[in-house]
């Protein structure tokens, strides 16, 4: 099970561990340190210390009921270097909307393509107030090229596109990033409808990425399903898991490009990379 601000990475090495606890800074009357939120869930299950114990104990018992949760994290988290590193390097993209943006710290999507093209300007979306605490360590970006921060809800993308359109050009080309974000969003409809008003938005040439936890048993999801429920009964947000036929639906119009929709941890990887249950794809608008 995956999520929003579940992309940051602290650069710890990999098993390593919260040895103490941690106090993240407030940023927001909205944070609430009482219910473990998958923000800090995850920041606990990639090592790092913007995590309460609350968090480190749901965190726990989800990976007693899905062992394989740290693979998942790391899959999704390799799949955006991946991914921003063939649009920046082979599609020519330069402008990016990371929407449930998550956690900064190490090879944000900013630091990724800037690195290839010091020019690529990216906009950040998230609407989570530990996210929103640390939103400064997303603004340095190189001299040539831009970054911005947008606190704002996926549910609200006209929001979203209006503040977009201060940094980004949308009449060119965009690279519309959203990992384990529609998994927040309960209504399969709704979710669609989100998609579609955002892509509408951006040119022909702009592109979609998306990663999406799965129950599917041919990626080995069975886990999803329990520990999806242990999750909506004792943590914040509410997640969902949705079968491959609706995530592909999400790409409806585009053309996805090779090898289409795979788990994650397939998508232009080098041989010997482990399944996840966690699809990925990225599809170009035609």
């Amino acid at each position: 099970m995956t999520g929003t601000a579940g992309r940051g990475r602290t650069g710890k090495g990999e098993g390593e561990t919260v040895s103490e606890s941690h106090t993240p800074p407030s940023g927001s009357a909205r944070l609430n340190t009482g219910v473990a939120h998958n923000a800090r869930v995850w920041n606990y299950w990639i090592g790092g210390k913007d995590n309460y114990e609350v968090d480190q104990q749901v965190g726990d018992h989800v990976a007693s009921i899905i062992p394989i949760i740290r693979d998942i994290a790391r899959a999704d988290r390799e799949f955006l270097g991946r991914a921003v590193t063939y649009l920046v390097g082979e599609r020519g993209v330069r402008q990016f909307l990371d929407i449930g943006t998550g956690l900064p710290t190490a090879d944000n999507t900013h630091e990724i393509a800037q690195r290839i093209a010091p020019d690529a300007r990216i906009v950040y979306v998230d609407n989570d107030p530990i996210v929103l605490a640390h939103a400064r360590t997303l603004l340095t970006g190189t001299r040539d090229g831009a970054t911005d921060y947008i606190d704002a809800d996926v549910h609200d993308p006209d929001a979203i596109l209006e503040r977009a359109a201060d940094t980004l050009d949308l009449t060119r080309p965009v690279a519309v990033m959203m990992l384990g974000i529609l998994n927040f969003v309960l209504d399969t409809d709704e979710a669609r409808d989100i998609v579609r008003r955002v892509m509408a938005a951006v040119p022909s040439g702009s592109f979609l990425v998306l990663t999406h936890p799965t129950f599917d048993p041919e990626v080995g999801g069975e886990d999803q399903v329990p520990a999806m429920k242990f999750w909506n009964e004792n943590a914040t947000p509410p997640i969902t898991a949705r079968g491959a036929a609706d995530i592909a639906a999400f790409f409806e119009g585009l053309e996805l490009v090779e090898p289409g929709l795979v788990s994650c941890s397939q998508w232009h990887a080098t041989s010997g990379s482990a399944v996840v249950p966690q699809y990925g794809a990225v599809a170009v608008k035609p």
